[in-house]
């Protein structure tokens, strides 16, 4: 069975900044591990080329930050942390998202007091 990500692609590549951030909540998480994780909430695999851009661009943004850990046995990796930057920037442009949701479900469920075109009735 493959992943198939529940999303379209464009919502996944809208939102995948955020996720990032989000999938390092729970403590800090090598690239891999990350992918995993989103893989695991319906972002499909994510292959090296689409994650590693976000984690440079959230590195440059102080929204994580890599440390070289050691491999035991193996080589080592880069392991991200989620700043207190990162955490802020999560909560505020999560707010933002609900804001748009909420946003598209008043607008799909129109509103009583106007027509298709905007008008007011």
């Amino acid at each position: 069975m493959t992943d198939v990500p529940r999303w379209p692609m464009p919502w996944i590549r809208a939102g995948l900044d955020l996720a990032v951030l989000g999938s390092l909540t729970q403590g800090p998480r090598h690239g891999y591990a990350i992918a995993q994780r989103l893989a695991a909430h319906g972002f499909g695999l994510l292959k090296g080329g689409s994650l590693y851009p976000v984690l440079i661009r959230l590195e440059e943004a102080g929204s994580v930050e890599a440390l070289w850990v050691e491999g035991t046995g193996g080589p080592g990796k880069r392991e991200y942390h989620l700043t207190p930057a990162g955490r802020a920037r999560l909560h505020e442009e999560l707010a933002q998202w609900r804001e748009l949701a909420d946003t598209l479900s008043e607008m799909a469920d129109g509103d009583a007091g106007s027509t298709s075109t905007g008008e007011t009735r």
